[in-house]
């Protein structure tokens, strides 16, 4: 008999079949003349129950499965007696791959906390709730690469480790071979990079965007899609040490160009959640509205978490100017924690409301102040403002932030030198503005916003496998 897993028993098996189901217990009950255990598998939310009639297995076997105990069931399926699922399996025989001790296993069958299921990253998956979000987050990872596919896209591996700063802004994990207690010296008594492993100063990547406009400068359609790393000391609920980003960059796009990319690919990987994870997401939604039940009545979500998703998939984006966006705040009756004046960066408070309550729609903001963003993006003839865009979700503020980028060699040159960054360190990204530029466009989608945004959590830790935070790096 070939491999069974439980999600194609319960949609395949028939009934009066012998099957053999393997994985690990959730929950087992036990009475004087029956038992009843509850296993699962990981390939489907749903569990499957498996029925134990009395001196079928014995004592001694019974009392060795305990929650997280994992194991592999021969028995026949069987129509369901109880009113929780269609099918059960009338048990036969039990064979024991992996104990768990109930004194120390620490997932019981009960409510925890994130907090505590985060020092548990090991062991957390096996819960329902990120068992559901590991699922979906693969789901999503799918349809990311066979939408660029269908669309012509080539999918393009960039550097980890770089000698570069993508943003300018620093915050970068410095990678090295060098003795750090007693690292080679110059003569001006700093550290001389020059005798470590690669001959400079490197670090691990923020961004994969400034080699991917090479690969679009050759291909016309690129992606990269891979970890990138900020060494940003933030402890909030929106920030992670490691994390992974969805980088397109197009030739011969501009600015309308990226806001049409980047509204059709959101639309389509909501829509692909939505068709592929039903029952997950109906999990994370019941889910989602007990915890908007906690909260005090004016912090709550008007819409479930389907509602959000379908938000997204039947509305167009509204699509305006920064400008018009800090009049439209400045004029609004809600009193916001933060201020809002033009030439600042609006906060997700700002985001939200011309989201949830304003537009009532997705909203693509355009043509942001210079001084507010990264040095390769295109001017605007204006002189003050560039070729900008920032797609917002409700619930969850900014969720991409792209541009068409500077084409020009020379004003490109000249606003790296305004924000500091050496020509030396950028030299090949700059040589494309002299040999066949070419107008082009592009944008970042960090994933795990994106997985925060389509599973309903609270906490960007609580989406990936195992974060990566401040002091925390155990897994």
């Amino acid at each position: 008999m070939s491999k069974q897993y439980i999600k194609q028993i319960l949609a395949d098996a028939a009934i009066d079949t012998a099957v053999v189901v393997r994985g690990w217990v959730r929950t087992k009950r036990q009475s004087k003349n029956v038992t009843f255990i509850n296993l699962n598998d990981g390939t489907t939310i749903n569990n499957i129950q498996a029925v134990v009639e009395a001196d079928t297995i014995t004592e001694e076997v019974l009392a060795k499965i305990n929650t997280g105990a994992c194991l592999e069931i021969y028995g026949k399926l069987i129509a369901s007696q109880g009113g929780n699922q269609k099918v059960e399996v009338q048990v036969e025989n039990i064979k024991i791959l992996g104990e768990a001790d109930p004194d120390t296993y620490p997932i019981q069958p009960k409510k925890h906390s994130f907090e505590f299921l985060r020092e548990k990253a090991h062991l957390r998956p096996r819960t329902n709730t990120f068992g559901a979000i590991f699922r979906i987050r693969h789901a999503l990872s799918f349809a990311i690469h066979n939408y660029f596919n269908d669309h012509g896209f080539f999918y393009l591996h960039t550097p980890i480790i770089t000698g570069s700063d993508a943003e300018g802004a620093g915050e970068m994990f410095r990678v090295t071979t060098l003795d750090l207690k007693n690292p080679p010296k110059t003569e001006e008594g700093n550290i001389d990079y020059r005798e470590d492993f690669f001959g400079k100063e490197t670090n691990l990547t923020v961004s994969g965007q400034l080699e991917g406009e090479l690969g679009a400068l050759a291909l016309s359609k690129v992606y990269t899609f891979g970890p990138t790393f900020r060494a940003e000391n933030s402890n909030t609920s929106r920030h992670l040490a490691e994390f992974w980003m969805i980088e397109p960059e197009v030739a011969f796009n501009d600015l309308t160009d990226n806001m049409d990319l980047a509204e059709d690919f959101l639309q389509y990987l909501v829509r692909y959640a939505l068709q592929h994870c039903e029952d997950d997401l109906a999990f994370l939604d019941a889910r989602f509205a007990e915890e908007e039940k906690q909260k005090p009545q004016q912090e709550r979500s008007e819409l479930g978490l389907l509602g959000k998703l379908k938000f997204v998939t039947e509305n167009s984006f509204e699509r305006l100017t920064y400008t018009e966006a800090v009049s439209i705040l400045k004029n609004a009756k809600k009193k916001f924690q933060f201020p809002v004046d033009w030439g600042t960066d609006l906060q997700s408070e700002h985001e939200r409301y011309l989201v949830e309550k304003h537009f009532k729609k997705p909203v693509i903001l355009t043509h942001y102040p210079k001084d507010i963003k990264a040095f390769y993006m295109k001017m605007d003839e204006d002189g003050k403002t560039v070729k900008a865009m920032d797609v917002l979700f409700p619930g969850i503020g900014e969720i991409i932030g792209g541009s068409q980028r500077e084409d020009d060699y020379q004003k490109l040159k000249d606003r790296a030198a305004q924000v500091g960054i050496e020509e030396e360190s950028i030299w090949w990204y700059l040589e494309t503005r002299k040999f066949g530029s070419c107008p082009h466009a592009g944008f970042g989608l960090g994933f795990e916003r994106l997985v925060l945004f389509v599973t309903g959590m609270g906490n960007i830790r609580d989406v990936i496998p195992f974060p990566r935070t401040p002091k925390n790096a155990d897994f």
